[in-house]
């Protein structure tokens, strides 16, 4: 019941939840300012109908903020917390306040610095140096203004001496909320900063530099999440096949290293493309290649290697040599569930060198028997 009921007047947004309890406990400002008024109207130094009126225009006020932020209207603004706005519309009622309170004023003037301490860990630095502008500017105005209409309640001298106090008090407030805006901007910085760190390490710990798929480390990783699926429940079969681009080192002596490494990263960015979003592509090292495909038997898997095979004769590996298309062999393995991970990956890299042996460009499943019916494309 209470949780609704909190649901209700606080949101169940988070952050907007945040947002509607700062402005409430910012509101007791309010709260002290209309006690200061009506003991002062009890008192006689002030008159009950415009405390009354004041007040109640103070509690219209807290309303309407409140209505702000509860409704969302806060969030079509670029501060959805509204900390400025809701500090300046507060120094505003508190500086009438002080001009209605008589002799009673000097009072109202911890309210000033009291509300902008509530906007110490919110404004920016710039908001803060307005607000703090602001409160002094208008406080002087309204001090000077009094000193001329009421010189009994607001003599000169004393009110000389609130205003000396209120320049020296706001703007070393408003200074310290720029520093700790300051302060909170590099902070943010430096932690985006290393969140970028931590993300491009990430990266690299995961991911081949040249082609940008996963790094032999993590597939292995890879493999051990699988294996464990496998092992909970059925369903999670899967084969390994290693891929291995033909004659790759003819490729680097005669054409030089760049366009091998321009094969290699247009030869990974096409096969990914030509994967299954459940399957998982990796350099396994140097021009290999590991393809784990999930969830399907090696025959079907090998009709899926000799797809990727076929398409590469329309895809350019290098720009400027439209004639290059080199073929690839591929050995496959199915896991067998419960067996060590390096046995399936060894009779992959087995089949892998019967398909070599065979002549390349093919691809040739292994059993722990003997090598099946390979697929092969003479070429």
């Amino acid at each position: 019941m209470i949780q609704r009921l909190l649901a209700v007047l606080l949101s169940t947004d988070s952050k907007q939840r945040v947002r509607i309890i700062r402005s409430l406990m910012a509101a007791n400002v309010y709260v002290l300012c209309m006690g200061i008024m009506g003991f002062a109207s009890q008192q006689g130094l002030m008159r009950a109908d415009e405390a009354g009126l004041l007040s109640g225009l103070i509690l219209l006020n807290v309303v309407v903020w409140y209505g702000l932020l509860r409704s969302g209207l806060n969030q079509r603004f670029a501060e959805p917390s509204l900390t400025l706005p809701q500090i300046l519309a507060a120094l505003t009622w508190i500086v009438a306040a002080y001009a209605i309170t008589g002799v009673f004023h000097g009072a109202t003037m911890m309210l000033l610095t009291l509300v902008l301490v509530f906007g110490i860990f919110n404004l920016h630095a710039r908001d803060a140096k307005i607000a703090g502008a602001y409160a002094v500017v208008l406080t002087g105005i309204v001090m000077v203004y009094k000193t001329v209409t009421d010189a009994v309640g607001y003599p000169v001298a004393l009110e000389s001496v609130h205003f000396a106090l209120v320049v020296s008090s706001v703007p070393t407030i408003s200074v310290l909320t720029a520093q700790l805006s300051n302060l909170r901007t590099r902070l943010r910085t430096k932690q985006e900063e290393l969140t970028q760190a931590l993300d491009r390490i990430q990266v690299l710990a995961t991911r081949d530099e040249l082609t940008g798929l996963y790094n032999r480390r993590h597939m292995m990783s890879v493999l051990d999440e699988h294996q464990r699926r496998l092992s909970r429940s059925s369903g999670h079969d899967f084969c390994l096949a290693i891929l291995d681009l033909d004659f790759f080192k003819q490729i680097n002596d005669t054409h030089g290293h760049n366009v091998g490494d321009e094969v290699l990263r247009n030869f990974a960015s096409h096969a990914a493309a030509m994967t299954r979003e459940t399957d998982v592509l990796a350099r396994w090292g140097g021009e290999e290649f590991m393809l784990v495909l999930v969830g399907t038997t090696a025959q079907d898997a090998e009709r899926g290697i000799q797809r990727l095979r076929d398409s590469l004769r329309n895809v350019t590996m290098a720009k400027d040599h439209l004639a290059l298309h080199p073929s690839f062999s591929a050995g496959l393995s199915a896991y067998q569930p419960g067996e060590n991970l390096a046995a399936c990956i060894e009779r992959a890299d087995k089949a892998l060198y019967s398909a070599k042996q065979g002549g390349r460009n093919r691809t040739v499943i292994w059993s722990d028997v003997v090598p099946s019916k390979s697929s092969t494309m003479e070429g």
